[in-house]
């Protein structure tokens, strides 16, 4: 299992960081180079784009695009340099992201999001999409519960449940590549079920813990 792409997705809460992180220790103990990354906010131009898209008002089209400049410098410095090194990439949001939240979320029109997201990846997909699904209920109260909420976190219920229903269409259009993993179960439960994910795809989660 060597240069794969994983995204890791879903809504507000949603589990993604913690499990980006078992992967990573997991995947890193059977010997393999793992790089972990993020959207926005993976590269220095990201980190300050990512100030401005997760605390600024912004109109519904200079965040598609600002998310669009962010993923475009992404793919050219981080993705593509760590996938031609054989690395095994987990990027906590991609390319799904836009089409959930832009897309379903704010109703800007999908196949404008799907050529811009074209332009920013130039092609570049991943090989393995992991949704991480909870009520939305249950994603704002852990969101809550870290503190201080950005502006993604502060939308309303109704944009979040929009959100996850943008994520089930995803799924239905994708079946080969994104898969659904029930995020609600303890941590533990949930990184077993990415563990069967991954051998069923691959053959490579005989010693998942």
């Amino acid at each position: 299992m060597t240069g794969r792409f994983i995204s890791l997705e879903g809504i507000e809460g949603a589990g993604k960081t913690t499990q980006t992180r078992l992967l990573a220790d997991w995947l890193g103990q059977q010997g393999h180079a793992v790089l972990i990354t993020q959207e926005p906010g993976g590269t220095r131009l990201g980190q300050s784009l990512r100030q401005l898209l997760l605390h600024q008002n912004l109109s519904q089209r200079t965040e598609l695009l600002l998310y669009a400049a962010d993923r475009a410098t992404h793919v050219q410095e981080v993705l593509k340099p760590a996938l031609q090194q054989q690395q095994i990439v987990l990027c906590d949001r991609y390319t799904d992201s836009t089409v959930a939240y832009q897309g379903y979320g704010r109703g800007l029109d999908l196949t404008l999001i799907d050529q811009v997201n074209a332009i920013a990846t130039e092609g570049l997909t991943p090989d393995l999409t992991l949704w991480l699904d909870v009520p939305v209920t249950v994603g704002l109260a852990r969101a809550q519960g870290r503190g201080v909420l950005d502006q993604m976190e502060r939308e309303s219920l109704a944009f979040h449940e929009r959100v996850r229903r943008g994520y089930q269409h995803l799924a239905d259009r994708y079946p080969e590549r994104l898969v659904r993993i029930a995020g609600e179960p303890p941590p533990e439960q949930v990184f077993k079920q990415i563990c069967g994910v991954i051998a069923a795809r691959w053959a490579h989660a005989s010693e998942c813990r």
